[in-house]
């Protein structure tokens, strides 16, 4: 017996479906800002001689690379209302999104930062930059442009992580799916397109990024 489509349906929720992606790409694109802002200084952190800046980035890294990305869900969720503060599905998402996202990009941050030449460095310091200003106008730049690819990659992961919201009832697009697939039973064609749309979102997010890095980055990407 073959299976007969009703595309139909589908279209008719896909203001549905189109509200659901965005929320994705917004959750996404907002967990890998604060993401970066974060691992900047988990990085730094990392590489300070410091004892305690050490030990608070290590572990914070350490956690986040190590322990599945629903587990880190789950405690934003289920972990924090335990103690009383009852987090909403999309904080709960975001939130974990985050901390993941900083652990991550911190590691690929230091391995940029300890691709630059120390003499660069010094080198800085001696034309009297102080070393915020280094860090602001030689050091960050250059990393950035060194890890452009793997920051772009987390990004596409971010993306598809987002969709484990759906445990926790983020009406974000797989999530969405999910809800209307089960009223309408029609579930190959729900995800079909929700599989279309979360391919979209993520050439769209890999495109702009190459657009973006090519004109900050002059061409050398």
């Amino acid at each position: 017996m073959e299976y007969e489509y009703h595309w139909n349906i589908v279209f008719d929720k896909m203001p549905e479906l189109l509200n659901a992606a965005f929320v994705t790409l917004h959750v996404s694109v907002l967990s890998m800002l604060v993401g970066i802002i974060i691992a900047v200084f988990l990085a730094l952190g990392k590489m300070s001689d410091v004892k305690i800046f050490n030990y608070i980035s290590g572990s914070w890294i350490e956690i986040a690379r190590n322990t599945p990305a629903l587990f880190q869900i789950y405690m934003a969720y289920f972990g924090l209302g335990a103690f009383g503060i009852h987090l909403s599905p999309y904080f709960s998402v975001l939130s974990a999104l985050i901390f993941i996202n900083a652990g991550y990009l911190a590691e690929t941050f230091r391995g940029g930062f300890l691709s630059i030449p120390k003499t660069q460095y010094s080198a800085s310091k001696s034309l009297g930059m102080s070393k915020v200003q280094v860090y602001r106008y030689i050091i960050l730049p250059q990393m950035f442009r060194k890890i452009h690819y793997p920051m772009t990659n987390q990004f596409v992961w971010a993306v598809l992580m987002s969709s484990l919201g759906i445990l926790v009832g983020m009406s974000e697009l797989s999530g969405e799916t999910q809800r209307l697939q089960s009223l309408s039973f029609r579930t190959l064609e729900f995800f079909m397109v929700a599989a279309v749309m979360y391919y979209i979102i993520t050439k769209f997010i890999l495109i702009s990024a190459d657009l973006i890095a090519k004109k900050m980055f002059k061409g050398d990407i």
